[in-house]
């Protein structure tokens, strides 16, 4: 019986998220891709609590790599406004490529730390 990619994903998503905690100092930045757009939250997992999320559905862009970096610089914005420069990356169990990279790239360059 084969694995598909969707467990594939799940089990490397479980191998991050054991190593990657988010706290009150250093918040965890989570991200989730599908077809069509890419979400991202930042979450205190001390007190279980999301401080700020953002979608590439309410950006503007022709391609979804376009989105994903508009969503990067609003959620840097909106993270530097409270007060938080520093965050752990969980990319979810997908691949460093692509959307995903575009995403952290741009949230590095907009200011954060990671």
């Amino acid at each position: 019986m084969e694995i598909t990619k969707q467990e594939q994903r799940i089990r490397r998503h479980k191998r991050v998220r054991a190593k990657v905690i988010g706290s009150e100092t250093r918040p965890r930045l989570s991200i989730y891709k599908s077809n069509t757009r890419l979400t991202a939250q930042v979450i205190d997992d001390t007190k279980g609590v999301t401080i700020a999320a953002v979608s590439s559905l309410d950006e503007k862009g022709k391609t979804p790599r376009e989105r994903a970096e508009q969503s990067a610089t609003t959620l840097a914005k909106a993270l530097i406004a409270k007060g938080i420069k520093a965050v752990v990356f969980d990319r979810g169990g997908f691949q460093y490529v692509g959307t995903v990279k575009a995403f952290a790239d741009t949230a590095r360059a907009a200011g954060l730390e990671f």
